[in-house]
Parts: structure tokens; sequence; C-alpha cells
């Protein structure tokens, strides 16, 4: 019993552990060298490890940017209450998210091999932060539930969820990549799904965005660090200005917290530290991803022989590179329309994660132009920027509220804010 408490305490109990442990079995299933086995396990440990040193920078961040809103709407401050954060949630719940995400993997890989839907999901970074959420959702319905049957629940939902998601957007996808080699792997596909059928209901085909010339001075639109910081930037320095004008005792108080520095220029290295603390957790998961993908590759291909892989949401940009930027531009201003709103209405302070709103809103972009044309793309960017802002409210005050609500704001996806409240209602009724 002491060696086993030994090895739930210290390899399935340590997520960054667990994870290593997980890559190196991979590894050696695929007859890799000795080079090649240190080499993976160790880079997705220390990938593994730096997301929550990322965490906490973006948290930093957060911790300005919002009581600054709530402030410029007159909101009482502490609407999050009390909850678990990321970092906490890792060191309690990360051995679980593990697990259900080999669990999950194998549940997709088995259903692509007995069913007709070969395809086999493949982008690891949604595959981490779907799983996480996910667990955030049902240990906040069901807080007693044993780590067993949530490790269980979760599996089976993402094994599903990965099996059949890049299906329902692949008659679309085909249309667009012209072949059926791939499929989509995301958490953007419900945007990309209703960004083809509003395209087709309300856009012009025959308008492609295609035809149109985009200016080299607006090709920094395409790169997501620039545009998280810019983007924030502009969030930032707009409240700034505000609480400076306000001259309330509220706002004094916030503007203090810049001591010797200017406020405004204080609040606009706030934004850098943001977009500095995406970079972070994006080269975290990257590293991790990169060593964790191809051991799950490896079992895959040898287990499902033709099956399609599902990918990230990049692979279809090249296919509509000018949709892609219409779709971000749609995503963004539809971004600023709902902070507006949902300050001024629930009393609630949405924050546009423009790493979200980018890779969604491009992907729904491409989707809606291959149907609608440049309506279609612009609309597609719009609902993007709707789903997320909506779905992070409901999920950050009632679904997610005693966990992770922090990571729901800033890694949370549109196919999780719709899936979340469903999966929400079966933890409650079942656990």
């Amino acid at each position: 019993m002491d060696v086993l408490f030994w090895i739930a305490t210290n390899i399935f109990g340590t997520p960054a552990i667990l994870l290593g442990f997980i890559v190196l079995i991979g590894l050696l299933l695929q007859k890799k060298s000795t080079s090649q086995l240190v080499s993976g396990t160790f880079k997705a440990i220390i990938g593994f490890l730096i997301i929550g040193a990322g965490s906490d920078v973006i948290v930093k961040a957060l911790n300005v940017f919002e009581p600054m809103w709530k402030e410029v709407f007159g909101l009482e401050s502490g609407t999050l209450g009390t909850f678990i954060g990321q970092e906490a949630f890792n060191a309690k719940f990360g051995s679980a998210v593990t697990l259900a995400m080999l669990i999950g993997f194998l549940i997709n890989v088995l259903l692509a091999r007995f069913t007709r839907f070969k395809f086999i999901y493949l982008t690891g970074h949604m595959m981490f932060w779907t799983s996480t959420i996910f667990a955030g959702v049902v240990v906040h319905a069901a807080s007693g539930i044993s780590i067993w049957k949530l490790v269980l629940m979760i599996a089976v939902v993402l094994g599903v969820y990965w099996t059949f998601q890049p299906a329902l957007v692949q008659p679309f996808l085909r249309k667009i990549t012209g072949n059926d080699s791939i499929a989509l792997g995301h958490t953007s596909a419900s945007v990309a799904l209703l960004a083809a059928l509003f395209g087709k209901w309300f856009g012009n085909k025959n308008n492609d965005s295609e035809k149109i010339k985009v200016p080299k001075g607006l090709e920094f639109l395409r790169d997501s660090n620039v545009i998280t910081a810019l983007s924030m930037g502009v969030l930032f320095l707009i409240g700034a200005i505000i609480l400076s004008m306000k001259g309330t005792p509220a706002a004094a108080a916030l503007m203090q917290q810049s001591g010797d520095q200017n406020f405004i220029i204080y609040s606009i290295i706030q934004s850098f530290t943001f977009a500095g603390g995406i970079a972070i957790v994006l080269m975290g998961v990257r590293m991790f991803v990169g060593e964790l993908v191809p051991a799950f590759n490896g079992i895959a291909t040898k287990l499902v022989p033709g099956a399609k892989p599902a990918l990230d949401a990049p692979v279809v940009y090249p296919y509509a590179p000018n949709a892609v930027v219409l779709g971000f531009l749609g995503a963004f201003a539809g971004a600023i329309i709902w902070l507006l709103v949902l300050g001024n209405t629930v009393a609630y302070i949405f924050v546009p994660t423009m790493i979200v709103l980018f890779f969604h809103g491009a992907t729904a972009g491409v989707f809606g132009n291959s149907t609608g044309g440049v309506r279609g793309a612009v609309i597609g960017g719009f609902i993007t920027s709707t789903i997320v802002a909506w779905g992070q409210f409901l999920m950050v005050r009632f679904f997610i509220a005693s966990t992770v609500p922090d990571t729901a704001m800033w890694a949370a996806d549109s196919d999780m804010f719709i899936i979340g409240p469903i999966l929400h209602f079966l933890a409650k009724l079942f656990f």
C-alpha cells in the first residue's frame, strides 16, 4: 500500500511527471532511440511547467484590466468570487486531466477504428485546454465527485467530441481544400459551421474575399502576438484615460498601483505583459504538444489504417488569406460591441482574448467566405465574438465559477462555451 500511495502521489498525482511518463511510453512503443526518449520526455515536462508560469503572468495583467473596466462601468468589484485558479487546479486535478486526455484519445482511436468516422484528433494544445475546462465544469457542478468518475466522464465526452467534431465540418472543409485528405480538429468548429451556414443564407458567394488585394501594411494582422498586444493595448489605454478623467476615490486607488510610474504608461505595459503571458503559455503548449502528439500519432496510425488527421485551425488559412483578416476584423469589432453591451447590461467585464478571436474568427472567416464571400467572412467573425463573449459570461458566472474562471477568460474556446453548459447539466444529473 505504501508503494501504491507513493506512485499515486508522485506520478499520477504530479501532472508534469504523468505527462512525461505517457510521452515516454508512446516513444518506447515506437522504438525511438535513447536520445529521442530523453529529449521528448524532458521537453514535455518542461513545456507543461512553463504553462503555469505563463498563467501567472496573464493573471497579473488581468488583475489590472478587470478592476479598471469595472470602475469604467461603475460596477462592484469581486464578481468572480472565490475560485481555485489554474495553478492550484493543476496541482489538484492535473493528473485527472492528463489521464482523461489519454483515455479520451484512445476512445477517439477506437471509434475511428470501428466506425465510418475515420478522424484522429491531433491538435494537442486544444486537447489539453478542452480537458482542463471540461474538468473545471464538472468539478464545479459536482464538487464531491471522485477522481476516477471525473476521469471517466471527461474521457468519454472528449473521445466522442474528438471523433465527431471533425466529421461535422468535413463537408464544408472538403469544398475549401478541394480534397478529403485532412480534417479540422479545433475548438472553432462550431463557429466555422455557423459561419458557413450564415454565409450561405446572408452572404454572396460570387464576391469572393480572395479577389480583394490586402495592403502590405496590414500583414501584421496575421501575427497573433502583435494583434494581442495591439488590441489589448488599445483597451488598456482607453480604460486608463477614462479612469484618469473620472477622479473618483476608487479610480484614484486603482491608479496608485502604478507607483511613481504614469498610470497610462503602466497600463500599456500591462497590455504587453498580457501578450507576453499568452506567448509564454503558447511556448509551453507547443513544447509539450510537440512531443505528445507524435507519441499519440504513432499509436493511432498503427491501429487505424487510412485515418484522416484532424489538425489545427491554420491548415485552412492558405486557402483564403484575405478571409482570415476579414474574419478577425469582424470578430474584433464584435468583441468591442459585446464588451460595452455586457458591461452595461449584465455587469460583466468581457475579456476579449485576441488569441481566441484571431484563430477562431479567422477560421470562421474562411468557412464563411466559402459560402458567402466577403460578407460571409465578416459575419463568421462576428458570430465568433458573439459566442465567445456570451459564452465567457455564462461559463465564468455560472458553470465554472468555483474552479478556473480565470482560465475560462483567456483559454476557453467557442466549442467549450457550447458544450460546457451541457456537460454541467449532465454532471449535476449523474453526480
